[in-house]
């Protein structure tokens, strides 16, 4: 029962620690990629509509909207028709554009979001051509970059604040446990109390003649004494 207790505070410890470092650096980690670790315009920009020349890697290249807004567009985001050509360095096969669009990212009046990624054959100069319906936005352009390389972390907190929950759930299920277990207590059998008289019975003589009376009367009744063998120890044990 004792260890129940400790195992349960044990662990009530541990799970609020856990919540709480699991909250933290979850909210951290999502303020740091947000606003310090986006890298959506490692390799360039390109206006909107224009040309310019972006240096891409091999593998991977995120494309996305980026443009200055007035206010809030966190929702009901206007996404406007967009059109994108990369023409790839002499010899290198052209890359292959997906459409893949991500989460809108605001940052004061600074606003981007994921639209395609594109797979880069080789690394190099590709030259951009952008066009689009792009009327009313305030220095629209297309920003080629990648995703962070912390990406990750928020997930991996949220798991330590998930494990903190089951912990201190398994600390109250045990604590409610122990509680039940001492509200029941054991009563043990009382012990026999053994009889002692206080004072001892002696019989008169004269019942004990009565109980001989009697033994000789049942003697008789059944045939082991005659008449005569009874009339004659009912004298002797009555003294005639």
């Amino acid at each position: 029962m004792a260890g129940a207790k400790t195992v349960s505070r044990i662990l009530m410890a541990s799970g609020i620690l856990m919540m709480v470092i699991g909250a933290i650096g979850f909210f951290v980690t999502m303020m740091l990629n947000a606003f310090v670790l986006d890298e959506f315009d490692a390799y360039g920009e390109v206006p909107i509509p224009g040309t310019g020349q972006v240096q891409l890697p091999a593998g991977q290249a995120q494309i996305s909207f980026h443009t200055s807004v007035t206010g809030s567009p966190s929702s009901g985001f206007p996404m406007p028709a967009l059109k994108v050509g990369i023409i790839p360095p002499e010899g290198v096969a052209d890359p292959v554009l997906t459409e893949d669009h991500g989460t809108l990212t605001t940052i004061n009046s600074d606003t981007h979001i994921r639209v395609w990624t594109a797979e880069i054959p080789t690394a190099g100069t590709y030259t951009i051509r952008t066009d689009g319906q792009v009327n009313g936005y305030i220095n629209p352009r297309l920003a080629f970059g990648t995703e962070s390389g912390t990406g990750y972390l928020p997930w991996v907190f949220g798991a330590v604040f998930g494990l903190g929950l089951v912990d201190l759930m398994v600390s109250l299920f045990l604590r409610s446990r122990s509680t039940t277990t001492e509200s029941v207590s054991f009563v043990p059998d009382a012990p026999l109390e053994q009889f002692t008289p206080t004072h001892h019975y002696t019989p008169t003589d004269q019942g004990v003649r009565l109980e001989q009376l009697k033994t000789l009367a049942a003697l008789r009744d059944s045939g082991a004494l005659t008449q005569d063998e009874f009339d004659a120890e009912k004298r002797r044990v009555l003294g005639e």
